[in-house]
C-alpha cells in the first residue's frame, strides 16, 4: 500500500474541488433562506428540505467525510492489496462521486437563492450519468470488502465476484441510458420506470450472483 503522504499529493484534484464545496457554501450562505432542497422524489420533485447550515454545507461535509472513507477502507480491507489492481478505477471512483455531490451542491443553492427554478429533469440526468459511468468501469472492481456488489456469494468467492461485476457492468450502463432517454424525451410515468430501473439494475446482479455461486457448489 502506498504511504498516506503519497496518495494525498496525487489527490490534488479531489481536496480542490472538496474546498471548493466549502467555498460555494460560505458564498452563498448569507442569502440563502432558512429552508434549502435536499432531496428530490423519483420524477426529479423537491420533497425534502434542510436547515440553512446543512444546505450550504451538508454535500462539503459529506464530500469530505466520503474521501476520507476512501481514504481509509484499503487500509483496513482484508484483501488490501486488490486495491493495487484496480487502483485507476478506484481514483476515478473517488472523483465521479465527489463531483456528482459538488454538482447537487450548487444545484440546491442556486435553486434556494432563487437564481434558477428546480428542473425535474436534472436530477434524473444527474442520477443516470452517474449509473451510466459507474456500470462504465464495474467490471474493474476487484475482489474486495468496500467497494463493488457486496452479495454474500460475491464476498465468498472470487470467481463469483468477478462474473457478477463483469455481468453487471453493461446491465447498469443500459439502465443509464434508458433513464436518460425517459427523461430527455419527457415520457409519462418516468418516476415509475426509473425505480423499475433501478430495481432491475440490483436485483439482477444479486439473483446472478446466488446462481453462479451455486454452480460453482455443484461443480465441486
Amino acid at each position: 500500500m502506498k504511504k498516506m503522504s503519497n496518495v494525498l499529493k496525487k489527490d490534488w484534484g479531489i481536496l480542490i474541488l472538496i474546498f471548493l464545496g466549502f467555498v460555494i457554501g460560505v458564498y452563498f450562505y448569507p442569502s440563502l433562506p432558512s429552508r434549502i432542497p435536499i432531496h428530490w422524489s423519483q420524477n426529479g420533485q423537491i420533497n425534502g428540505y434542510g436547515s440553512k447550515f446543512f444546505g450550504a454545507f451538508g454535500a462539503a461535509i459529506t464530500n469530505l467525510g466520503m474521501y476520507l472513507l476512501f481514504i481509509v477502507l484499503p487500509y483496513i480491507d482484508p484483501k488490501r492489496k486488490n486495491y493495487e489492481a484496480f487502483q485507476a478505477t478506484y481514483q476515478y471512483l473517488k472523483y465521479l462521486l465527489i463531483i456528482f455531490f459538488l454538482g447537487i451542491e450548487a444545484y440546491a443553492l442556486l435553486i434556494a437563492t432563487g437564481t434558477i427554478v428546480n428542473k425535474p429533469d436534472f436530477t434524473q440526468i444527474m442520477i443516470s450519468l452517474l449509473f451510466i459511468l459507474l456500470g462504465n468501469v464495474m467490471g474493474r472492481f476487484k475482489y474486495n470488502y468496500f467497494v463493488g456488489i457486496k452479495t454474500p456469494w460475491t464476498l465468498a468467492n472470487e470467481e463469483v465476484w468477478r462474473k457478477t461485476h463483469r455481468m453487471a457492468a453493461p446491465i447498469w450502463v443500459i439502465g443509464g441510458i434508458v433513464n436518460l432517454l425517459l427523461t430527455v424525451t419527457g415520457t409519462t410515468f418516468n418516476g415509475i420506470f426509473s425505480m423499475i430501473i433501478v430495481a432491475v439494475i440490483v436485483i439482477v446482479p444479486i439473483a446472478y450472483s446466488y446462481i453462479i455461486y451455486q454452480k460453482i457448489l455443484i461443480k465441486k
